[in-house]
């Protein structure tokens, strides 16, 4: 089976818009066990998207289109495809009530223009959108049409926004795709999320223990990213379930402290999720980070009933004033300090009266940095029932990964701090 990805969009090409559909929706297919042989990226304008979708249909058995469905003057994509297969554009009067209750849903006129939504080109299957009003389309084109002396393609068209695509292509491409090219052999994908490792180290710790299981049909894949490694099993065929499953069992044993989730799972949504199954608290005191580490628990549901306070105390006198910090303390140590970032946790779990407190003072740079204390030196301290830990590192970035990268190791170092409490 052959798929090919057409990421529509003059703003992709313009450098303006990073294209983020090329990796999410290749992921998500891998995961499903199906691969894209293919990925293009095309300007709005109608005579490139038609040359890109007429030259997919006479190579793959699915394309997929992003973008181009809207409402505007530049989307393009299901005029110019209704054209290219010769199937003219049909009124649909329930995509027309679904734009109309969105509209009224949010106290807000229907604009003239979404109906150009409404119209479908002929023997399409449309997909609602839960999240939009463009619906996403799925078409047979058959072999005769485009792929001569091949067999029928598949042809899907998602909508561009992000919030909108994901879902669709989740709640109804995936299961499409999974009927119309069923796997003829069991497919098996396991992805460990891990931190604190980088990713050679990471190889270096399972990649021998796992030759034995390579040499029997595992495949195993590495992905980096800032502050994380993902660790990917997949196996086919009959034995697929249990060769990932032995492989699991041995990388958790070699680097289980490594591990905080599996899948697509995100550390703030782990650190809240176990905070809230054992029903503990937390407050945060941030001065490098800048508030970026409350940013992120809080955006995941249900940090109301983890979080208690989150300071940004970036000036002296914020740590002071805020958190209780001594004033001697700073003179004699500096804000970047062990003594600082005890102090800070110590106060923030004092003045919430949380079980946990984490704490982040550092030097972000460009400038800023001494001899003795580096641009990038960073100190991070979790107090909790059974003390105070803390650690330094060296997070040599630009300020905006070094930000993203201390809050991993915060978070991290939370989860270790907190799982050593009795339940």
């Amino acid at each position: 089976m052959t798929i090919e990805l057409i990421n529509t969009g003059s703003e992709l090409l313009l450098g303006r818009v990073l294209n983020t559909h090329q990796q999410w929706i290749c992921r998500q297919l891998a995961d499903h066990g199906y691969t894209v042989q293919r990925q293009v990226a095309v300007p709005d304008g109608g005579d490139a998207i038609q040359q890109a979708v007429r030259e997919g249909l006479e190579r793959a058995d699915l394309v997929i289109t992003t973008g181009g469905l809207g409402p505007t003057c530049d989307d393009l994509t299901r005029d110019r495809i209704a054209e290219l297969l010769g199937r003219p554009l049909q009124f649909d009067g329930t995509i027309e009530s679904h734009i109309r209750k969105f509209f009224e849903s949010r106290g807000r006129p229907v604009p003239v223009r979404t109906r150009v939504e409404t119209l479908v080109p002929e023997g399409a299957e449309v997909w609602m959108n839960a999240h939009g009003t463009a619906p996403g389309l799925a078409m047979e084109v058959p072999a005769d049409s485009q792929r001569p002396g091949g067999r029928a393609s598949r042809l899907v068209l998602l909508p561009g926004p992000p919030r909108e695509l994901r879902p669709m292509f989740l709640q109804q491409a995936l299961p499409a795709i999974h009927r119309w090219f069923p796997h003829e052999e069991a497919f098996v994908c396991r992805t460990l999320k891990t931190t604190g490792l980088g990713e050679s180290l990471m190889e270096e710790r399972i990649g021998g223990p796992l030759q034995p299981l390579i040499a029997s049909g595992l495949d195993l894949g590495f992905c980096a990213r800032v502050g994380e490694v993902d660790v990917r099993f997949t196996a086919r065929g009959a034995g697929a379930g249990a060769l990932v499953a032995e492989a699991e069992a041995i990388a958790r044993r070699l680097v289980g402290d490594t591990i905080f989730g599996e899948q697509d799972d995100r550390l703030e949504e782990v650190v809240i999720r176990e905070f809230a199954a054992l029903g503990r608290t937390l407050a945060i005191a941030e001065s490098c980070t800048g508030g970026h580490l409350t940013n992120r628990l809080t955006n995941v549901p249900g940090a109301s009933a983890v979080l208690l306070a989150g300071f940004v105390t970036y000036a002296n006198q914020a740590k002071i004033d805020a958190l209780g910090v001594p004033e001697a303390l700073l003179a004699a140590h500096g804000a970047v300090s062990e003594p600082v970032a005890r102090a800070m946790a110590e106060g923030a779990r004092r003045v919430t009266g949380a079980d946990f407190a984490v704490a982040t003072t550092g030097i972000a740079g460009p400038g800023g940095g001494t001899a003795e204390k580096p641009v990038g030196t960073v100190y991070i301290a979790v107090a909790g029932p059974l003390g105070i830990e803390v650690q330094r590192r060296l997070n040599t970035f630009d300020r905006e990964t070094f930000k993203f990268t201390t809050c991993q190791q915060a978070m991290a170092l939370l989860r270790f701090q907190a799982r050593l409490v009795p339940e």
